[in-house]
């Protein structure tokens, strides 16, 4: 009898290396958002945040493959803490000390792939799905590495917000997402204002950021479209 088992594993690595920046869009909105979706937030932080991050691993997989062992090792190594820490959030919830370590971590573990990410963004000379994919995965990362470098502050500066809910670590953590997205966008509702200098100076540095990825995107978008041309009504590579 035929074993249809043994050929899933790679079937699944297959579609996650061709459809890896979409896959990695779907996991990064769910790490960011899925909060609208929940109120019991203590639920979310012992549960809900290792599954998000263990889908995040998986969904990294395609963006690291076919790459050099030293970059798979570091991945690996970033994706195993950043799996871990929110294991240890029942045990060490209570330590700002253990909070301040884990947001160094997902800096550095985000920063990685959205390194990977504008690596990709900035080689290929063709319009698909992925790219575009890639262009908002960048987008998220971006985010993502705001939420916790602001984080990291937040538990080694008490009080360096204004308009934070620090009743616990997933509201911590929401109104960051909230105050990074309206920060990068320079959208600037004023509800949550950054009080020290360190938080103030990070902010700008990201508000900065943010209006200069979209520039170098909209660059970058132009001149993969510059080398395409409308055959009737399909746009076609050029010859």
């Amino acid at each position: 009898m035929k074993n249809f088992a043994k050929p899933w594993p790679k079937e699944i690595k297959n579609y996650l290396q061709r459809h890896k920046y979409i896959v990695l869009f779907g996991a990064l909105i769910q790490h960011l958002f899925i909060g609208v979706f929940l109120n019991d937030m203590d639920f979310y932080r012992d549960v809900i945040w290792p599954i998000n991050i263990l889908i995040l691993g998986i969904a990294s997989i395609g963006v690291f493959a076919y790459e050099s062992t030293w970059k798979l090792a570091v991945k690996n190594s970033l994706l195993l803490m950043a799996l871990l820490f929110p294991l240890a959030i029942p045990l060490f919830g209570h330590d700002e000390g253990f909070f301040i370590i884990l947001n160094v971590v997902y800096v550095l573990f985000f920063s990685f792939i959205f390194l990977e990410v504008m690596r990709f963004l900035i080689k290929p000379g063709y319009i698909n799905a992925d790219l575009l994919s890639a262009c908002a995965c960048g987008y998220l990362l971006l985010v993502e590495i705001s939420v916790f470098l602001f984080s990291f502050f937040v538990y080694l500066e008490p009080g360096s917000f204004h308009g934070i809910d620090i009743q616990g670590n997933a509201q911590i953590f929401m109104d960051l997402v909230y105050f990074s997205v309206v920060n990068i966008s320079s959208i600037g509702f004023g509800d949550i204002v950054p009080k020290s200098h360190h938080t103030k100076l990070v902010a700008a540095f990201f508000g900065i950021n943010g209006q200069f990825y979209a520039v170098i995107l909209v660059g970058i978008l132009i001149s993969k479209f510059s080398n395409y041309h409308f055959d009737g009504d399909d746009l076609v590579p050029e010859d």
